[in-house]
């Protein structure tokens, strides 16, 4: 029976990868190599090592464990100095609902600092684990980040459901082997297709989170 809800943070709580892919495409610029957003959306879900060397690869260039440390703490900088983002219209309330039958939990590839800072301002007192990139080896795609936050809420995968927005997330998810479902916030719903199902926008999601059946 399902009982615990799995959300990644950026694109499915906030309306906020835009600030994110600014604030690389920023940083990347400092060290000579030019993207735009869609580069950053294509990989979101991304721990911030795994970005850069994800940008790096693609630009021919190897980034050694010295420039990723810079470049991380600079991105960091740029994004909370530049923040401008919200929430998605009736996620919290509905996720304050969902609290009361259901284990809620983020899993996002964001560093602490920058979870906690979006979480704490828009989603106080909802969930009870918070797995940021900064607390895996191997972000996504890879399942630890998705089988921590299950080890952590001490649940099995059978009664879980993650909600992810990104490409990397949904393979993260299925890796895990997470029934998985996919809103395209930013990237063609083509790109998710390897999740469980695919919902069109949020205002179908939240319609599709507040029809499951309470476990209780």
């Amino acid at each position: 029976m399902l009982n615990s809800l799995i959300f990644d943070a950026d694109g499915v709580l906030m309306d906020s990868m835009p600030c994110h892919a600014d604030a690389w495409v920023h940083t990347f610029s400092e060290v000579g190599i030019d993207i735009v957003r869609q580069d950053i959306y294509d990989i979101e879900g991304s721990n911030h090592v795994g970005v850069i060397k994800l940008i790096f690869k693609k630009a021919g260039r190897e980034a050694d464990p010295e420039i990723i440390e810079k470049l991380r703490v600079r991105k960091r900088e740029l994004f909370l100095k530049k923040k401008n983002i919200d929430p998605f219209d009736g996620m919290y309330n509905l996720l304050k609902k969902l609290k009361n039958d259901f284990h809620l939990a983020v899993v996002s590839g964001s560093d602490r600092p920058i979870v906690d800072s979006m979480i704490n301002e828009f989603y106080p007192d909802i969930f009870e684990v918070t797995i940021s990139g900064a607390d895996v080896n191997n972000g996504k795609p890879d399942p630890e980040p998705y089988l921590k936050a299950m080890e952590i809420l001490k649940v099995k995968k059978e009664n879980c459901l993650v909600i992810e927005n990104a490409p990397l997330g949904v393979d993260s998810a299925k890796n895990a082997g997470i029934y998985c479902v996919a809103v395209p916030t930013y990237v063609d719903a083509e790109k998710l297709k390897r999740a469980d199902q695919i919902i069109q926008d949020h205002k179908q999601l939240i319609e599709f989170l507040s029809d499951i059946e309470s476990p209780r």
